[in-house]
């Protein structure tokens, strides 16, 4: 019995090899398939015969398939079988390189594997992406309350995937003590910013030049979420969250949705970003269209 899961993993494996070079347009999926069959018999192989049975079929696979079948290797193939085999899995588990998998497999805890998981099949994210995201632990910063409505399968909007404290580059390593500056930093890796502020934003106009009344005004940031159909207004602030700033924000969303935005799209959202957050405060003036939310900036 010990040879016939032997004797199967190694013909998936040679399968994949000759398939991999055959078929490039769907190896990954034929990878990612093969690997969680032999994580399964690889799993049912050391239930009968304990842990040194994988030492043994790895000597015996780079002898006679491929040197790269290590036992790092197919312990993680018994990995993947083990975290994936759940059913709320099994429509996931063949949509994404086996390259993905191993930036995942080592999280723990499933909800923040699945929120990933989400996140490179809908917006079609690529590795170097989606280990820079968990580098930067995106998932740890989203709010409590997006995490519960993500577990519970509930509509979110705009400002519920935007991460706090929200990273901002700053390749100079200088202290930021003015506006312009923090508003220069962004601008400087816009492209950055938005993928930071979450998924599908394209960006419209800095310094957006409005006219209230006889006076002009000028939005530090307006963008447009494709997926939300939105207008995103984003105002950057260098000091402690203030009451006043709320009110600025509703002012230049309320302008947009009047003068701008067409009636086939959303009503504008609202990010206003500051040094410090001031929670107490921000519960009695918040509004649902707007996140309030820190900034931190990371030395690139």
């Amino acid at each position: 019995m010990q040879d016939e899961y032997y004797d199967e993993i190694k013909n998936n494996l040679i399968e994949d090899e000759i398939y991999s070079k055959v078929k490039d347009y769907s190896k990954e999926k034929h990878r990612v398939e093969t690997y969680y069959k032999n994580g399964k018999l690889l799993n049912e192989a050391g239930n009968h015969y304990g842990e040194e049975i994988i030492k043994d079929y790895s000597k015996k696979l780079i002898r006679e398939v491929n040197k790269k079948y290590n036992e790092r290797t197919l312990r993680r193939m018994r990995q993947f079988y083990r975290k994936f085999c759940d059913k709320k899995w099994s429509t996931l588990s063949t949509k994404l390189s086996w390259s993905h998998y191993t930036e995942l497999l080592p999280i723990k805890n499933d909800d923040e594997v699945l929120y990933y998981l989400n996140l490179c099949i809908n917006y079609h994210i690529d590795v170097r992406s989606l280990r820079e995201k968990i580098k930067n632990k995106e998932y740890n910063r989203l709010p409590i309350e997006t995490k519960n409505k993500l577990i519970i399968e509930e509509e979110i909007s705009v400002k519920d995937l935007v991460p706090n404290p929200i990273i901002i580059r700053n390749k100079y390593n200088i202290d930021i003590v003015t506006e312009k500056a923090l508003h220069q930093l962004v601008l400087e890796n816009i492209e950055s910013f938005m993928k930071e502020l979450g998924n599908s934003f394209s960006f419209i106009g800095s310094e957006y030049k409005i006219k209230i009344g006889d006076r002009n005004n000028h939005i530090d940031l307006l963008l447009f979420n494709i997926k939300y159909n939105c207008y995103v207004v984003v105002e950057l602030k260098v000091t402690e969250f203030k009451v006043e700033y709320i009110s600025q924000v509703q002012k230049y969303m309320n302008y947009i949705d009047i003068n701008i935005k067409e009636a086939s799209n959303n009503n504008t959202m609202g990010i206003l970003i500051c040094k410090r957050e001031n929670k107490f405060v921000i519960e009695y003036c918040s509004d649902d269209r707007i996140a309030v939310r820190k900034y931190e900036l990371v030395c690139t």
